[in-house]
């Protein structure tokens, strides 16, 4: 297993001079970096919290062409998608998992409407098709998922997405690009853009651990931070138009008891239009989403009471038994980057779902909008476009059939048999020998939680996580599993974080207060 030590990461970004210097780390901003480090160029990435802290822990966990979007006729986009969603079936596949939905029918005429249009799905799949669409009878699908409304059920239809865990994914393109020799670093924010005769040339950045001042010189910087790419935008240029208007999902989490199967239920009809799903992930079912516009971005939304009530209300209508608020493990809300197609305010703007890049005066290259399905091509595209600014050595794109790092075959006979385990992959083996270390490290930390307790000192020392914030949330899903259980685990968590950090208890106890501080926020509250 390779080295992916923090110390080591910030010896080799100082004062140093990169090809590429990648600002956010999050699907979209770890993407370009591992891009541009499999094609050879010196690359560093900078994040200013932790890996995935944002948006990018906070999907639905699909990895799906967006059946949604057929409706709409744009079918580029489902093709590029489902092309992506295959790509990231085959080169992550400890990740990435074939996942059944199933459409229940209650009218005549949803199957021939459903049925055509998940027929034209596959076929815009090809020869990455997960599995064919097919038909179910009421006694199929009711045993298929026990817990459907059964009043008026006419049968359904079955199709096939891809399902991921998205901030397992993120930690694991980390890797990746530093196993290609990649500078890699969270908690190191960006606090000027450093210009030469009006060209940037890098960036002053702030180790937010020591406090120390950090100087990253490179030939062409990549603005690559999601939501908040606007303000990156607006240091550069003041005078630049805002291009990102955010728009939140909200998911609920809830026990496997309230949908006991492994395939999943898209509803095809809510209040707004939009689609919802319940779905399998990790031994729980996610309910969601939602689409509400928000005035501005923020790094940890908060669900609003009518996005909760939405989410139950439709989700009741398609289940024998109705979730109510007392049913919910947790509840977690993300933001998605959605581009004002023609980058300025009007009340004519029309809204993109798509990515767009956007070269500054100053040559700084800013990747905006996009979604995890098409991270690959959008790096894709954002790379050709830095060789282009640069001037760079033109290099081809390697990340077609790049494994990601952890890469296991699936029916491999080391994979893990644990759901908890196997988003590591060939790291498995390393998890559980930290596990055996010492006593206590192989037992669940918690009765509703999966993962032992050894996994903290893992995150710790193989995955840069520097917080119980880091571990808990990101490192394993503790959070989005069960908030309530999460936060009983704090203290003995951050001990063991604060022994790998050679902190004090001190340092130990202000972690675990803070991080308790957080996990309300992911509990329904009354």
């Amino acid at each position: 297993m390779s080295s992916f030590s923090r110390a080591e990461m910030l010896a080799r970004a100082d004062g140093r001079m990169f090809d590429v210097l990648v600002i956010g780390g999050g699907a979209t901003g770890l993407g370009v970096a591992v891009d541009s480090a499999a094609r050879g160029y010196s690359t560093c990435l900078v994040e200013a919290y932790d890996f995935a802290k944002g948006t990018s822990s906070r999907s639905t966990k699909l990895v799906h062409g967006g059946v949604r979007y057929l409706e709409q006729l744009d079918i580029p986009l489902v093709m590029e998608a489902l092309h992506e969603r295959g790509l990231m079936h085959q080169n992550a596949p400890h990740l990435v998992h074939d996942l059944a939905f199933l459409v229940p029918r209650y009218t005549w005429w949803e199957g021939p409407f459903y049925g055509a249009g998940l027929k034209l799905y596959d076929m815009l799949a090809g020869k990455r098709n997960l599995a064919p669409s097919r038909f179910l009878s009421v006694d199929e699908t009711v045993a298929a998922i026990p817990n459907v409304a059964r009043d008026g059920l006419l049968g359904s239809i079955e199709y096939h997405d891809g399902q991921f865990d998205d901030a397992r994914m993120a930690l694991a393109l980390a890797r990746t690009a530093a196993d290609a020799g990649a500078v890699v670093l969270n908690q190191v924010c960006v606090t000027r853009l450093v210009k030469t005769a009006g060209t940037i040339c890098g960036v002053s950045a702030i180790d937010k651990e020591s406090g120390r001042c950090i100087d990253i010189r490179a030939k062409v910087v990549v603005n690559a931070c999601g939501i908040f790419g606007d303000e990156i935008r607006l240091l550069d240029d003041g005078t630049a138009p805002r291009m990102i208007e955010p728009a939140q999902g909200v998911h609920l989490v809830f026990d496997r008891s309230l949908q006991p199967s492994n395939r999943a239920i898209m509803v095809p009809h809510t209040d707004d239009g939009r689609v919802l799903f319940v779905i399998p992930w990790h031994e729980r079912i996610v309910v969601g989403t939602t689409d509400t516009p928000m005035p501005h971005a923020e790094l940890e939304p908060r669900a609003l009471p009518e996005e909760i009530d939405f989410i139950l209300r439709n989700a009741g209508r398609y289940l024998q038994r109705d979730p109510t608020r007392g049913d919910v493990r947790a509840v977690f809300a993300g933001m998605r980057p959605l581009v004002h197609e023609a980058g300025v305010d009007s009340p004519s703007k029309s809204i993109s779902r798509s990515h767009k890049i956007v070269v500054s005066a100053s040559g700084m290259v800013s990747i905006m909008g996009g979604k995890w399905t098409t991270y690959r091509r959008m790096a894709q595209d954002t790379m050709d476009r830095v060789i282009e600014v640069g001037g760079l050595g033109k290099n081809a794109c390697a990340t077609e059939s790049l494994k990601i790092h952890g890469w296991l075959a699936r029916d491999d006979a080391a994979t893990p048999a644990e759901d908890w385990l196997r988003v590591y992959g060939s790291d498995a083996v390393a998890v559980r020998a930290v596990c055996a270390e010492q006593a206590g490290w192989n037992k669940p930390m918690h009765a509703r939680l999966p993962y032992h307790m050894g996994v903290v000192a893992f995150a710790v020392r193989h995955e840069m996580a520097r917080s119980t914030e880091d571990v808990l949330a990101r490192r394993t899903r503790a959070l989005l599993l069960d908030a309530a259980a999460a936060s009983e685990v704090a203290d003995g968590v951050a001990a063991i974080v604060a022994s790998e950090l050679e902190k004090d208890a001190a340092w130990a106890t202000k972690d675990a207060g803070a991080f308790r501080a957080l996990a309300a926020g992911y509990q329904l509250q009354g």
